[in-house]
C-alpha cells in the first residue's frame, strides 16, 4: 500500500489502497469528539477513497452515535429493529448456529430505494469470525468513467426506479424466510412502493459521476419497457461487479468502517457458519441524490 502525502494531513495518517478506492486512517481516537480541523481532514479523506476503515477503537455504542453525529447526523433505517435504547443502532448479529443467509448478502447502496438515502454506512465490528465475512465495494465512479462516451451520454438523462419490495416487500425475500434469524426484520406494504433517482449520480462534495443502481434495490428504469429495462441494468450489473472495481475488505475486531452510499455499492460474503459475527451499524443522513 502507498502512504499519502502527509502534508495533506496534519492530524490523521492515511494509507490507501494500492488503486485508491479504499484507505485506512490512523491516528485518531473516535471515542472522543473530533475537533474541527481533525474532522476537515477525515471528511476529506472520505470523499477521496469512499471507503475508510479506523482500525483499533474499541468503541461503546454512545461513542458510535457521536461520531455519527459528527459526519451529518442519523439517517433513518426501516424495516429492521434497532437496538433496545438506541433507536439509531442496528445489531448485526449472526450466530454460530444460523443458518439464514447472511444481512446484505447481494449487491446494492444502502436504502437506495429512500428520497434521501444515507450518505453514508458506519459499521463497528464487535466480534469478527477466523473465516470469511469480508466485506466487498464497487467503485461506481471508476465504473462510469470505464464506459464509452456514447454509453454515458445514453445512460445520463435515464431515471432508476429503486424500491425495497424485492427485500422487505410482502413478497419479498424476508417474507419468504423460513430459516430463524436473530436479526428481526420487517416486512412492510411500505417497501412495495418505488421511486425513482439519477441513474448517474453525481457526488455532492467531489462532483463526480457514478452508476447509481444495484440488483437488489433497482427494479426498473423510467420510461423504457421492462425488456429495454432488464437487459441495460443487466449489462450495468455486470460491468459494475468486474473485479477491477472491487474493494476487498477484510475485517478486524474494535475496527469502525464507513463507506460512501453515494458513489460505492457492498455486497457481505458469508463463509463463517459456526462463527459468531457481531456488528454494529449507524447511517449518516444524506440528501436527495442528482
Amino acid at each position: 500500500m502507498l502512504k499519502e502525502r502527509q502534508a495533506a494531513y496534519r492530524s490523521i495518517e492515511v494509507t490507501p489502497q494500492a488503486s485508491g478506492f479504499g484507505a485506512e486512517i490512523a491516528g485518531l481516537d473516535l471515542s472522543l469528539p473530533l475537533p474541527p480541523a481533525v474532522l476537515e481532514e477525515v471528511m476529506a479523506a472520505w470523499a477521496r477513497h469512499a471507503v475508510v476503515a479506523f482500525p483499533d477503537q474499541p468503541l461503546s455504542l454512545e461513542a458510535q452515535e457521536a461520531f455519527t453525529r459528527q459526519m451529518g447526523g442519523f439517517g433513518h433505517d426501516p424495516y429492521i429493529k434497532p437496538m433496545t435504547g438506541h433507536p439509531n443502532v442496528l445489531e448485526l448479529r449472526r450466530e454460530p448456529d444460523e443458518k439464514a443467509t447472511n444481512f446484505g448478502a447481494g449487491w446494492h447502496s444502502d436504502w437506495s430505494f429512500q428520497e434521501a438515502p444515507p450518505a453514508a454506512t458506519i459499521l463497528h465490528s464487535k466480534v469478527v469470525p477466523p473465516v470469511g465475512g469480508d466485506t466487498l465495494f464497487v467503485d461506481a465512479v471508476r465504473a462510469y468513467e470505464a464506459l464509452s462516451p456514447t454509453m454515458q451520454a445514453m445512460l445520463s438523462p435515464l431515471q432508476a426506479v429503486h424500491s425495497a419490495r424485492q427485500s422487505y416487500g410482502t413478497k419479498g425475500v424476508f417474507a419468504k424466510d423460513t430459516e430463524k434469524r436473530t436479526m428481526q426484520i420487517i416486512v412492510s406494504k411500505e417497501a412495495d412502493g418505488s421511486l425513482t433517482h439519477p441513474l448517474v449520480r453525481t457526488h455532492p462534495v467531489t462532483g463526480k459521476k457514478a452508476l447509481y443502481v444495484s440488483p437488489v434495490y433497482t427494479v426498473g428504469i423510467e420510461a423504457l419497457t421492462p425488456e429495454e429495462a432488464k437487459a441495460i441494468l443487466g449489462f450495468l450489473f455486470v460491468h459494475l461487479a468486474q473485479e477491477r472495481f472491487i474493494y476487498r475488505h477484510k475485517w478486524r475486531e474494535q475496527m469502525l468502517l464507513m463507506w460512501d452510499n453515494r458513489c460505492t455499492m457492498h455486497f457481505a460474503e458469508g463463509g463463517y457458519d459456526g462463527h459468531l459475527r457481531l456488528m454494529h451499524r449507524t447511517t449518516v443522513a444524506g440528501d436527495v441524490p442528482v
